[in-house]
């Protein structure tokens, strides 16, 4: 991480935190002064779409850095407690869904099925959720699910997650892919967000990357991302909870 890149978390955590600052309070909770605080959220896209500053010089957070998240509506297709999204009919989560995407300005061209896509992730986080509840009981009913997460990093770089769930102090970001092989671009693809969702979320939740083959079975792995020495899990749906158990370690 280079170093605007750390004061850019840092005040990001600290205004997300808080119900509303002025510069001059964010760099007393900080190691910078006024001006470079200053800097850091008028320079950087990100923190301006993250944060907000009222009327009387206050800044503000649009994803508080608390449970519930619930500010990931403002840049979901859809938003939900886990129960809720159990609960509703398919077609009534893509109703919903269709008019998140147009809230984001997220394109809804449907040439290459991407609404079949949709349809395929709802069908493999049901499964996951039913393998998971029988697991861990109804404590993960109460974790948060985004799908269709979107934010603008920079003029070149978006933040796309397909879908994210948020636990009690982890966020699994799950790439979907309908295929039944691993291709190394997209382990590098799905890994690639996850300094930028450590800015949304703050220093004290764990990111965590999943790349999810839907066309595939009785796949669960580590991959290389990359040329590098991190890794990163790769599962076909059926076995998506083995992903879980590896940071939450409820099967023994």
């Amino acid at each position: 991480m280079n170093k605007s890149d750390e004061i850019e978390r840092a005040v990001c955590a600290v205004i997300c935190r808080n119900d509303g600052l002025k510069a001059r309070d964010i760099a007393k909770q900080l190691p910078y002064d006024r001006k470079t605080v200053n800097q850091a959220i008028y320079s950087s896209p990100l923190l301006r779409e993250l944060c907000w500053q009222d009327r009387d010089y206050f800044w503000h957070g649009i994803v508080r850095q608390t449970r519930p998240h619930g500010g990931l509506r403002e840049f979901s297709g859809y938003y939900s407690l886990v129960r809720d999204f159990l609960d509703l009919a398919e077609d009534e989560w893509m109703r919903q869904l269709m008019e998140g995407c147009v809230n984001i300005g997220r394109s809804l061209n449907d040439t290459r099925g991407l609404l079949h896509s949709f349809r395929d992730c709802r069908e493999q986080m049901i499964r996951l959720f039913q393998d998971l509840e029988t697991m861990l009981g109804d404590a993960c009913l109460d974790w948060e699910i985004a799908f269709e997460f979107r934010l603008k990093r920079a003029r070149t770089v978006r933040i796309y997650a397909d879908v994210l769930v948020v636990t009690e102090n982890r966020v699994f970001s799950l790439e979907f892919k309908m295929k039944d092989v691993i291709e190394p671009e997209e382990v590098i693809q799905a890994a690639k967000y996850c300094p930028y969702l450590e800015i949304v979320f703050g220093p004290d939740y764990e990111v965590i990357p999943v790349l999810v083959l839907t066309r595939a079975s009785d796949i669960f792995r580590f991959e290389c991302i990359g040329a590098s020495d991190m890794i990163l899990a790769v599962c076909s749906g059926d076995m998506l909870f083995n992903a879980f158990n590896e940071y939450i370690g409820f099967l023994r």
